[in-house]
């Protein structure tokens, strides 16, 4: 460590500015460089001069994490051949962090200098040894795509979650019943109905003969009692308030356009995991496959885990891993007094949270015996927030058996209640 370099870098979309300093807190420069290659390759010019003067034998790079801005120059620092000569290491750091590590200093002005400086002192002192170093360009290419299917799952959410309202404005009676007369309320015939009928009363004065044929042609013959379907529906006409005739035609357009918006998301989301299981390939394959290995993890879910983790190496315990997805629970106490209800932090890394306890999700459906036994239990235990809060706790569950696995480099086979009791 005293033979090293520790290079903190303040990334701008234009610049760069780079710190360089030993040890001993000796700064050897601190520079911008335009965020180029052609800049890049200026700080390494820069750099093998101060080489010729003082020998070193290795690198640490502290960036912030600024989303697409600091992802060049980090492919940059990592791939860089006369850089690789000193095993590199380059570490992204939550904004966040280095700004409460900068809060120690009272006496820093906020300045590229300064902050280069902070960041450089940040790997100096060794807060980056928790992390894990950037994983390069493969592994953020599978990354883009798991990323952009968080964000497609998130507007889809929205905005169905958007529509619903304008639909119990249209036919509140259909979210008021008990009984649902569609299983999918955005599937084929449901979104047609919504369209083709402007109100519930126009569905009352349709014949029986049309309603029925409707039902056929919409769900392509694959809907089950649809006389049973049609009762449920006259049941919700019933219970449905009525509105001024001149109110449904604008409630109808905004349905529609969210219709059309949500159909557009469900293709997006098609198309974004048959790239997502292309990528996936070109990784590593027998992580990906011990994932695949637990019965709920899909091969979607399994690649977005994987991309966030990058090599299961970078965490030493199961609990570094749960602390990097989010999934953990800060203590608060205070002499002898211990507090129960602990809140769930939602730091770190939200993508990984998000494929984490989806999975967690697939798992409790289908059954799997780990995860499904201990979310029953989980669940039992409290009268509020039950499934939310069985649903993170098993999530914490599967993170340990994640860890396991791929540590081990061995697929999931079946334990017994014994074995279970004590993971």
């Amino acid at each position: 460590m005293t033979n090293s370099l520790f290079i903190g870098v303040d990334v701008d979309m234009k610049g760069n500015q780079f710190c360089v300093m030993n040890f001993d807190q000796h700064v050897f420069f601190n520079l911008k460089f335009p965020n180029t290659p052609e800049g890049s390759e200026q700080f390494v010019l820069k750099l093998k001069s101060v080489y010729e003067k003082f020998n070193f034998d290795k690198l640490f790079f502290c960036l912030e994490s600024t989303g697409m801005y600091s992802f060049h120059i980090a492919c940059f620092l990592s791939s860089d051949e006369f850089l690789n000569k000193f095993n590199s290491i380059v570490y992204q750091e939550n904004a966040n962090n280095i700004k409460q590590y900068k809060k120690s200093f009272t006496d820093r002005e906020k300045t590229d200098p300064a902050d280069s400086w902070i960041c450089a002192d940040y790997v100096r002192v060794g807060r980056c040894k928790n992390l894990h170093p950037f994983k390069g360009s493969q592994f953020i290419a599978l990354q883009r795509l798991t990323r952009q299917r968080f964000h497609i799952s998130k507007n889809l959410v929205r905005e169905k979650c958007y529509v619903m309202n304008n639909i119990y404005l249209s036919f509140s009676g259909l979210l008021v019943i008990d009984d649902k007369p569609f299983s999918n309320m955005f599937g084929a015939t449901s979104s047609a109905l919504f369209e083709e009928f402007t109100s519930p009363d126009m569905i009352a004065e349709t014949s029986l003969e049309d309603l029925l044929k409707f039902i056929s042609v919409k769900g392509k013959n694959r809907t089950k009692n649809p006389e049973e379907k049609i009762g449920i529906l006259n049941k919700a006409i019933q219970a449905s308030y009525r509105l001024d005739q001149i109110s449904y035609d604008p409630i109808n357009s905004a349905i529609a356009s969210s219709m059309n918006i949500i159909r557009a998301l469900q293709k997006q989301l098609k198309e974004i995991n048959k790239a997502i299981l292309n990528t996936v390939l070109g990784i590593d394959s027998n992580a990906y496959h011990v994932l695949l290995s637990i019965r709920g993890i899909g091969k979607v879910y399994a690649a977005g885990i994987l991309a966030e983790i990058g090599s299961i190496n970078y965490f030493k315990h199961n609990s570094n891993l749960a602390k990097y997805g989010g999934l953990f629970w800060n203590r608060s106490q205070s002499g002898k007094f211990e507090k129960e209800d602990k809140s769930f932090s939602r730091s770190s890394n939200k993508y990984l949270r998000y494929y984490l306890v989806e999975a967690t999700a697939s798992c409790v459906r289908l059954n799997f015996p780990f995860i499904k036994d201990f979310y029953d239990l989980k669940y039992n235990e409290v009268k509020t927030h039950q499934h939310k809060r069985a649903l993170v706790l098993s999530a914490r569950k599967l993170v340990r058996l994640i860890f396991g696995l791929l540590h081990k480099n061995q697929y999931y086979s079946p334990i017994s209640s014994d074995q279970f009791s004590k993971i």
